[in-house]
């Protein structure tokens, strides 16, 4: 049976991927890529190129590549039966609607998109999305931009350029899934930094386990067309068959990878804390969702962007 990316995104992409041996999470060093030019960036991505993008693992298709993993079968009985909302339009309003945003970028010189979310930071300019969402197989992703607020092409709140795009040790050595977690720190607009325009959400380590929880994102194939944010929400369990990483009831598609993940999410307000990010799926496992624990080793990642 196949494990696919989400964003490879997220619930049922075609892309399948490796399971790599984990680093020691003692590790404190990140990876890191200096970007190009960011009016270049900009420039490239006209509202036609960002609704010509294609979720990544639709990329991945074309380039190939996939590996499979063999894991085991059956469903065991601690997967939560249901949840709160297992996919659709958000219609809440609040601070999500301006934090959270599609991301894209240059994958092998292919036009592919993900997603993101603005987090509170030192330099107000911190993005957080998935590790492939910025490097995979190899090949660290060019002409990275984030795009807030993002509407069917439209971008209300601006295009941001990275200055650097940065990823955890492990997803860089080895593209191990339980640290599939991406940064960027995007260069000012108009001079102004990310989250002093669109306001950022709280970001938190190290947090207990099986909590409900939201998650976010602009999912692009199946019922999903990648114009407007979606969401889902409900109880989480720790995967139980290849990772240590948190799942939900969650049948948003390709293109929603990177998207966060909230505790104490307060649908009022559209704000809470960011505690994962939209990762992978099981094809033998349709419409559940999975995203990386955000430990120590994620903490570091997030203190190395915000110095930046």
């Amino acid at each position: 049976m196949k494990k696919t990316r989400v964003g490879i995104l997220a619930a049922l992409v075609a892309a399948v991927t490796g399971f790599a041996t984990p680093v020691a999470s003692a590790a404190p060093s990140v990876a890191l890529r200096a970007q190009s030019n960011a009016q270049a960036a900009t420039d490239f991505w006209t509202p036609e190129a960002m609704r010509a993008a294609t979720p990544l693992d639709n990329v991945l298709a074309t380039v190939g590549n996939a590996v499979q993993r063999l894991v085991p079968s059956g469903l065991p009985s601690a997967v939560p039966a249901s949840a709160s909302n297992s996919g659709g339009p958000w219609s809440g309003g609040g601070k999500v609607t301006r934090t959270a945003g599609r991301v894209f970028f240059l994958f092998n010189g292919a036009k592919a998109s993900c997603s993101g979310d603005a987090v509170t930071s030192g330099n107000k300019s911190v993005v957080i999305t998935a590790g492939h969402c910025v490097k995979y197989q190899g090949t660290w992703h060019t002409n990275w931009v984030f795009v807030p607020g993002y509407d069917n092409g439209n971008a209300p709140y601006g295009e941001w350029a990275a200055s650097q795009t940065l990823t955890t040790p492990q997803w860089e050595a080895g593209e191990d899934l339980n640290y599939d977690v991406g940064a960027a720190v995007v260069q000012p607009l108009n001079g102004r930094r990310l989250t002093d325009v669109v306001g950022g959400q709280g970001i938190a380590f190290n947090q207990q386990r099986g909590q409900t929880m939201y998650t976010f994102g602009y999912p692009a194939e199946g019922k999903y067309d990648g114009t407007k944010l979606d969401y889902c929400s409900g109880s989480t369990f720790t995967d139980f068959i290849s990772s240590n990483d948190n799942g939900m009831r969650c049948d948003m598609t390709g293109g929603s990878s990177g998207g966060p993940w909230f505790v104490n999410f307060d649908e009022g307000t559209g704000t809470g804390l960011q505690n994962s990010v939209n990762s992978f799926g099981y094809t033998f496992m349709p419409g559940y969702m999975f995203g990386p624990y955000f430990g120590s080793d994620v903490q570091n990642l997030y203190k190395a962007a915000q110095s930046k």
